[in-house]
């Protein structure tokens, strides 16, 4: 058994290290036509898992993982940078943290984007979407490009925003204007951009929201939202209310559940994210209603649906507890 002692320890450094690697208002109206007056959705027809579940397991027998995968009945993975692209400071801060860690693979685990869409291929999975520091994002995209070709991603984009281009509101907005930006940029190539949520930006500044002042701002037609439930949660925010409010950005979800509820008391930062790590569980060992909120995540459009319990302890044990519980849940509205 991990000590928490520990494990903060090493989620510390997997935080500093995914910070380099991953990521360098009233409510918007819903449209009252289609969504409201779909029915209730009974079941997910397809999962996948966020691949930072289980780094070291990629690193030591990257095939063998994605059939591990495949066989607890998965159909789709998300991968996280550094890639063999990535900016220089992504790079170097990855291989720093690594040390720590204990496994150094991240993006493609030593292999070609060619590879790994041959090995996605041969054990029946698919990769929609991808995180990548926010500074490759910007300046290597063609590059993202070329990649997204080979693996057949549809979505790439920041797991969170640095937290220097998050200070103000202002900041927020011009934030939003780059995503929407790099997604004008990315439409031709086939691939929208995507903005996944941590904890911060989600009460009140100045009398406004700043992560709604965000996402009033975006275009749906080039940039996506993906909600991680557990850090929507952590951050004060009620998931339903956010995917009924934003129907037209959400198109992915990280499913996680918490052991007991708790809340960051930091606004956030990385401290906060650290503290909060050992209440992550399997989907539906805890305490959210995931039932409904994914209920309405698929009524309002969201297309994929990411298993991720950050270095899990034993990934075959936790991921197939999981699989088993979503793949019986009823969904409600």
């Amino acid at each position: 058994m991990v000590s928490r002692r520990s494990f903060l320890v090493t989620t510390a450094t997997a935080a500093a290290g995914l910070a380099a690697g991953c990521r360098s208002g009233g409510i918007a109206p819903a449209p009252s036509s289609d969504i409201s007056s779909t029915a209730a959705p009974e079941k997910l027809d397809r999962l996948g898992v966020g691949l930072f579940t289980l780094p070291k397991s990629l690193s030591n027998d990257f095939d063998g993982t994605l059939a591990m995968l495949a066989r607890l009945g998965y159909t789709e993975v998300e991968l996280f940078g550094p890639y063999p692209f990535s900016v220089q400071s992504a790079q170097e801060g990855w291989r720093r943290a690594s040390t720590t860690l204990g496994f150094s693979g991240s993006g493609f685990f030593g292999r070609t984007a060619r590879q790994v869409r041959d090995s996605l291929d041969r054990n029946g999975l698919t990769s929609p979407s991808m995180h990548v520091d926010l500074d490759t994002l910007r300046d290597r995209l063609d590059a993202i490009g070329e990649a997204a070709h080979e693996i057949g991603w549809r979505y790439a984009g920041i797991a969170s925003i640095p937290e220097e281009r998050r200070r103000t509101l202002d900041d927020y907005r011009r934030m939003a204007d780059e995503l929407n930006a790099i997604g004008a940029r990315a439409k031709p190539m086939g691939f929208k951009v995507l903005y996944h949520n941590h904890g911060y930006g989600l009460t009140p500044v100045g009398g406004q929201i700043p992560a709604r002042v965000l996402f009033d701002r975006l275009d749906p037609s080039v940039v996506a939202l993906e909600m991680d439930i557990y850090w929507t949660v952590a951050g004060g925010a009620d998931p339903v209310e956010l995917l009924d409010a934003y129907p037209r950005l959400y198109r992915l979800l990280h499913v996680k559940d918490m052991s007991k509820l708790v809340r960051f008391t930091r606004g956030g930062d990385m401290q906060d994210v650290m503290s909060l790590f050992p209440f992550m569980t399997t989907a539906g060992a805890g305490v959210l209603d995931l039932r409904r909120i994914l209920g309405h995540a698929k009524r309002n459009g969201v297309e994929h649906f990411y298993v991720e319990q950050d270095l899990a302890a034993d990934p075959p044990a936790q991921l197939g507890a999981s699989i088993r519980y979503l793949r019986d849940a009823t969904l409600t509205i």
